[in-house]
């Protein structure tokens, strides 16, 4: 299960990067220190995460699911999560498509909020 919600968590935090079409190289350190912190992932493995997942299609919703799923009622590290997102899109610049993401995600994991 781990390395399925590590992998979820890398396509969200690349999600940004992708989206934005945002300078890769400048946002690899940030996101490589992200899931270095939170998942104890090396350099060269969070690197390859960024890479697969601007590469490769994904199916985004897929991903919250297994995220939701996995912290069911971890309301913390749900928290936690948003809080990691939302670092990743105030390191560059911020667009309004930024907040939808942001805002889908967190209703997905919150839908009572």
């Amino acid at each position: 299960m781990e390395k399925s919600i590590k992998k979820s968590v890398a396509i969200l935090l690349a999600h940004i990067i992708k989206v934005d079409n945002r300078d890769v190289e400048k946002e690899a350190s940030l996101f490589c220190s992200i899931m270095g912190q939170e998942f104890n992932c090396s350099k060269s493995e969070a690197l390859s995460y960024l890479i697969d997942a601007l590469k490769h299609d994904y199916n985004l919703d897929k991903h919250i699911e297994i995220i939701d799923n996995a912290l069911k009622n971890n309301k913390i590290s749900k928290m936690h999560l948003l809080e990691q997102l939302n670092h990743m899109i105030y390191s560059d610049r911020i667009s309004q498509k930024d907040y939808q993401i942001f805002e889908k995600i967190k209703r997905k994991l919150f839908p009572d909020i």
